[in-house]
């Protein structure tokens, strides 16, 4: 038997995305979103929601630009501290030790110590109540190579990234592969 617990922002699992900006004086920024994923294959594409009243909004206004930062496990504190503190009153790299990196196809920075890293170029903005949904066009993507497979694909299990639990409020690690995509269906197929 189901219960119902009413409309909330659960769905699992939720991406710990670190967006990328600069601020308007230049400084390197981030912030941590979970509320995006991938949207379009072609051109490739990733969404995220910001609030207008978040430091990020105003730099990708200005930019049209983001970058998404895939964190590893090891770095929960940071993750967490890029969405609890606003870049109009700190300095978040400074206070993080981690190094802003200015990405080499748009105008945002990416984390180098990340081990996969998203540039994007805004090509749809949507209003959805007090969030502001960016659509960004994925023109490059960085991974450690220590990261990579023999076919020189990300490997889930070596990037290690966290997922956060909506309904929670924590953050998990990934479990192990279950089976392979595209495949393990085919059983159905008549």
């Amino acid at each position: 038997m189901k219960k119902s617990i009413g409309s909330k922002t659960i769905a699992f699992p939720a991406p710990v995305f670190i967006i990328g900006t600069y601020c308007e004086d230049g400084r390197p920024n981030a912030m941590n979103v979970a509320w995006g994923g991938i949207c379009g294959s072609c051109p490739p594409a990733i969404a995220i929601s910001v609030r207008k009243q978040r430091c990020t909004y105003d730099n990708i206004m200005r930019t049209n630009a983001f970058t998404v930062n895939i964190p590893s496990g090891e770095f929960v504190k940071e993750a967490d501290y890029f969405g609890i503190v606003s870049g109009k009153k700190a300095d978040k790299f400074q206070a993080t030790g981690l190094t802003a990196v200015k990405g080499d196809k748009v105008n945002a920075p990416f984390i180098k110590e990340f081990p996969l890293n998203i540039e994007c170029k805004v090509i749809g903005i949507h209003e959805i109540g007090e969030h502001t949904q960016f659509v960004g066009e994925i023109m490059d993507i960085k991974v450690d190579q220590d990261c990579l497979d023999e076919d020189g694909t990300p490997d889930i299990s070596k990037v290690d990234p966290m997922i956060y639990d909506t309904a929670a409020s924590t953050y998990n690690s990934i479990g192990k592969m279950l089976a392979k995509a595209f495949f393990v269906g085919k059983e159905f197929v008549k």
